[in-house]
């Protein structure tokens, strides 16, 4: 098995080479000569070095360690994403790293001699039709939260919670109500066409903190749909609070705002100059459609008894 740690150089306070440098030492000699180290270039840049490598080494057995925060790891996945001699972990060393959450957090993710000997599990990834996400594809008040992070790491080349935190007092300013109408396997969810927001899931978490599709299982061939409708900024207070901790799916005071369903695919219709995030990256799109590709990641998870996933 080669061994390729895909460094996002800004991560870790700029610190993230340093770090798994200095992670490698504790790997013998052996160990450390099937390893070595890519820093990223840019944005992008990951995913045309892994299909670059995989292009250029056929069959070869590989695992790719994202070292950054989920930007650095959807950038992975979407290059190693069908390959079936490819895999992929992680060393959660970025800003953000939500999708780890689901597998036992980041701690489960930081000794680099049980990333190298984890074993590879076959995960869902969902897909927009060009795009690849491993973790969540969100939108309304989602996405003006989203392009504050974004902005924000577009300025510092990082951004954490603190910033998250403050898109979300930005959207509770301008993004109460936004029209889009979701149909998930042909149900109509919302007939109105209007909603707080929605979050199509493979993961359980976003922005950090906020366990928004609770329910979520990597691997069982389906997307969560999470929808919250229309309410006013007083109610949105409570609701976030409880939306945060994964609560809101039990709240009988909810069930009128809330919609969850599974599916396998979701067809989104929006105004002109609609964004959705995925994973991170704003996409601008007045219609989209997302479908599950099932068992499409070889994912390498350390410890896999003490996952979350089944």
């Amino acid at each position: 098995m080669k061994y390729i740690f895909i460094i996002n150089p800004h991560a870790g306070n700029g610190g993230a080479v340093q770090q798994i440098r200095g992670q490698m030492k504790v790997l013998s000699e052996a160990e450390r000569s099937m390893c070595s180290l890519y820093e990223t270039k840019g944005e992008g840049d990951a995913t045309l070095y892994v299909r670059k490598y995989l292009a250029e080494n056929p069959g070869e057995e590989v695992r790719f360690i994202a070292c950054g925060g989920d930007g650095t790891l959807n950038e992975v996945v979407a290059g190693a994403a069908c390959e079936e001699n490819a895999g992929v972990t992680c060393y959660p060393c970025g800003s953000g790293n939500d999708f780890v959450k689901i597998f036992g957090g980041v701690s489960n993710f930081t000794d680099i001699r049980r990333l190298l000997s984890a074993k590879n599990r076959k995960i869902d990834l969902l897909y927009d039709g060009s795009r690849y996400a491993d973790n969540v594809i969100n939108f309304g008040f989602d996405t003006t939260v989203a392009m504050t992070v974004a902005n924000a790491r577009a300025r510092k080349g990082r951004a954490g919670v603190r910033y998250y935190t403050m898109g979300v007092i930005r959207a509770l300013i301008h993004s109460m109500r936004n029209r889009f109408t979701i149909t998930a396997d042909g149900e109509v969810l919302n007939p109105g066409g209007e909603m707080l927001l929605c979050t199509i899931a493979n993961g359980q978490y976003v922005g950090g903190s906020f366990r928004c599709a609770p329910r979520a299982v990597p691997d069982d061939g389906l997307i969560d749909i999470c929808v919250v409708l229309p309410i006013s900024r007083l109610r949105a207070v409570s609701v976030l609070k409880v939306y945060q901790n994964g609560g809101h799916l039990d709240r009988e005071d909810l069930k009128d705002v809330i919609i969850y369903r599974r599916a396998k695919k979701v067809e989104v219709t929006a105004a002109e100059g609609s964004a959705y995030s995925l994973d991170g990256e704003i996409i601008y799109s007045s219609h989209f459609t997302v479908t599950v590709k099932e068992k499409a990641l070889n994912f390498a998870v350390p410890q896999e008894e003490s996952t979350g996933a089944r």
